[in-house]
């Protein structure tokens, strides 16, 4: 018994990482207000995905320092199945405002969009860097 009981430990370690969501990875924005555009770091939270900005970039695509680099920018993004993510809030530094979004993930593209207050917002087709 002991060692079916490890037998299944070890089998549960090894199915994690190929349970991973498919959205986790790095992200490519589509460029904001400013023509600036970041990396988003999307990993599993919880039951959710996350996604915080480990870069940015100015319009011509030089990486550039950013006092949001480090900061969480997609929260409490449920999966809904078909590669659809929703209830979740997405930050958009460029206007410092928080919308309540949804994604569609379909290969290599994020659809991203998202509204506050009634007003919709479409936040472009993200592109994955890894």
């Amino acid at each position: 018994m002991r060692k079916l009981t490890l037998i299944a430990a070890c089998a549960g370690l090894l199915a994690g990482p190929a349970l991973a969501d498919p959205m986790e990875g790095v992200w490519k924005t589509k460029p904001d207000d400013n023509g600036h555009f970041g990396h988003i770091k999307v990993s599993e939270c919880g039951p959710a995905v996350c996604g915080v900005l480990v870069k940015a970039f100015d319009s011509s695509g030089k990486p550039i320092k950013s006092e949001n680099v480090g900061k969480r920018i997609i929260w409490d993004m449920k999966p809904q199945g078909g590669g659809k993510y929703a209830k979740g809030k997405i930050w958009s530094p460029d206007r410092n405002k928080t919308y309540n979004s949804k994604m569609q993930l379909n290969g290599n593209q994020l659809s991203v969009s998202g509204c506050v207050l009634g007003i919709c917002r479409n936040g472009g087709t993200w592109t994955r860097v890894q």
